[in-house]
């Protein structure tokens, strides 16, 4: 299999089980959001550090966490990272997965803007029109529901920011997710230890899905760091909307949750807004 070939596979992985996300989180849906998320950071960390003591490689893992420069910068990016997946449980497993499929369409857009404001780049006016259609979306949703899509802006910004910030901090991918996991393992830890009410070894179902959390979590961002290497990025930008479409799909068919025509209306402006984004995007790009 070509190189080429083998990235767009590690790609539909990634962005599938990404996509697929909410089937897993409802079956710890009685669990507390908080709860899940430190059983997702402690596990992610174990297996994490065990690719890396695998590997050899745990000296420059030391290294950075002996870092100040670099660690503190990453436990910024990680605490950024805890509330999105933090966020996106909650969501979840309180009946709003359109809401949170939102969020990830919203979030390249978000980006763009974080770009603007933080790294001084320039728009073309192609992209200031799909921003100004994607927040024309945005606040037809406040008017018509008559409050602010929390969870969906909450979502959107927080990875977004910590995508900013990942960009600003020159790690490896994955050396970074580790120590980013590590940092956040010691308040994981003591949050579980301060709540005497653990579902943990309740029962063999549930203490293996809190276990796979940390699979679940590391498996496709090794697919997504793999596609990275062998694809570019115009071509990644393609399938990054394949998990909020899974997400949108679950929610409408499976869990039965209400799709609006003020929903209709929201995602409509977010599609063309995207859609026109992503073709200038790739016309500049083939140019």
């Amino acid at each position: 299999m070509s190189s080429h070939r083998q990235g767009i596979l590690y790609a539909v992985l990634a962005y599938g089980i990404w996509g697929f996300f909410p089937v897993y989180w409802k079956f710890l849906g009685f669990i507390p959001a908080l709860e899940i998320l430190s059983h997702r950071v402690i596990w992610s960390s174990i297996l994490l550090l065990g690719l890396f003591l695998r590997y050899s490689r745990w000296q420059e893992l030391i290294e950075l966490l002996l870092n100040p420069r670099q660690s503190l910068p990453l436990f910024a990016s990680a605490s950024f990272l805890a509330f999105n997946w933090g966020l996106y449980i909650y969501g979840v497993n309180s009946d709003r997965i359109i809401e949170t499929s939102l969020g990830y369409f919203i979030n390249p857009l978000v980006s763009v803007l974080l770009g603007v404001i933080i790294l001084r780049e320039r728009l073309k006016w192609a992209e200031w029109i799909a921003f100004f259609l994607a927040t024309i979306g945005v606040g037809y949703s406040i008017f018509a529901v008559g409050q602010v899509p929390w969870i969906a802006l909450g979502l959107a910004f927080s990875f977004g920011i910590y995508g900013l910030l990942r960009k600003i901090i020159i790690v490896k991918p994955l050396l970074g997710l580790t120590v980013e996991t590590c940092l956040l393992a010691p308040v994981a830890i003591s949050y579980l230890a301060l709540h005497n009410n653990n579902h943990f070894g309740q029962s063999k179902s549930i203490t293996l899905l809190l276990i796979g959390c940390g699979v679940v979590t590391s498996i496709p961002l090794f697919c997504f760091n793999s596609a990275v290497q062998q694809l570019r990025l115009s071509t990644m930008g393609f399938f990054q909307y394949i998990a909020p479409s899974l997400q949108l799909i679950i929610g409408v068919w499976l869990y039965h949750e209400p799709f609006t025509n003020s929903n209709a209306i929201v995602f409509g402006f977010i599609w063309i807004a995207l859609a026109f984004y992503s073709g200038i995007s790739f016309t500049n790009r083939q140019t």
